[in-house]
């Protein structure tokens, strides 16, 4: 943990989150939210940014850019499928395969193709089948866009075209979270558990023939969890996980270090926090009037 009082470490690697004026005292010289992966040798060899601070990366995706592989425990939700020339398995990295409000998860799956066969990658020319991933879930469910291996070109004579390819062992990896419809910090769980749908869409191919299109359906149930929260009292009473330890006396160091800063900060962040919460039940009585 680092104590960074005056945001020195925070401007230095330049992530001040600019969106947040000194007006805003109080908040002011808060970072982006985010993670660098440093090496032994104090090169960053991966970042994860963020828009907002409710969305966080898996520790074991972090640890899996450190050590340039995928981390899958052998307790995390798996579904197989397709056939002897081309195997499929989708499984959830990160959090044992639970699902948490704004906690990244990486949806992968992994391709086993046979010898001297090899799936599309985009474009292709018509005809010819690209592999797609499509990944829904309930909503509040959301997957952002696939992480994809680099692929080989493969140059067929016959049709004067280069095409993207890959063979071997392929894992394609779809990021995914919870927005709080479906997981919220500020209310207990709402179900159990959420059924995530995976249709992986492929054609495998050697070098002078090709196999039928193929659309091979998965399905993974996955256990919905509740974030963790400190013991302040802001954060109680929602149905989350609640820590034993208490941050009132580090948040009261930190209002007497704004307040002393910027005397009038604190009255301004009070009031300014009563004008968006009386707009939002305005806006929640509207919609429900509607």
């Amino acid at each position: 943990m680092l104590s960074d009082v005056d945001s020195q470490v925070i401007e230095a690697y330049g992530i001040l989150n600019t969106s947040i004026s000194k007006d805003d005292a109080m908040l002011w010289g808060i970072p982006y939210p985010g993670s660098f992966v440093v090496d032994e040798a104090g090169i960053v060899v991966a970042k994860f940014f963020h828009d907002t601070y409710k969305k966080r990366d898996s520790p074991e995706i972090l640890i899996g850019a450190a050590l340039g592989e995928i981390l899958i425990s052998d307790d995390a939700p798996s579904v197989a499928g397709g056939d002897d020339e081309v195997r499929i398995t989708a499984s959830v990295q990160g959090g044992k395969g639970t699902i948490r409000q704004g906690i990244y998860r990486h949806l992968v799956v992994h391709f086993e193709l046979g010898d001297g066969l090899h799936i599309y990658g985009e474009p292709v020319p018509e005809g010819m089948i690209p592999t797609t991933i499509t990944v829904n879930g309930p909503p509040g469910f959301i997957t952002e866009d696939p992480i994809l291996p680099p692929t080989s070109p493969l140059r067929l004579e016959g049709l004067d075209v280069e095409l993207p390819v890959w063979s071997g062992s392929v894992d394609m990896v779809i990021p995914f979270y919870a927005s709080g419809e479906l997981a919220s910090e500020v209310r207990p769980l709402d179900m159990a558990s959420a059924r995530i749908e995976i249709d992986v869409r492929y054609q495998a191919c050697d070098d002078s023939a090709c196999l039928l299109p193929k659309t091979e359906k998965l399905a993974l149930d996955l256990a919905l969890d509740v974030v963790d929260t400190p013991a302040l009292s802001m954060h109680k009473g929602h149905g989350q996980r609640e820590g034993n330890y208490s941050g009132t006396p580090h948040l009261l160091r930190l209002f007497a270090r704004k307040a002393r800063k910027h005397p009038l900060g604190l009255p301004r962040f009070i009031l300014k926090t009563l004008r968006l919460e009386r707009e939002a039940k305005k806006r929640a009585r509207e919609s429900a009037s509607r």
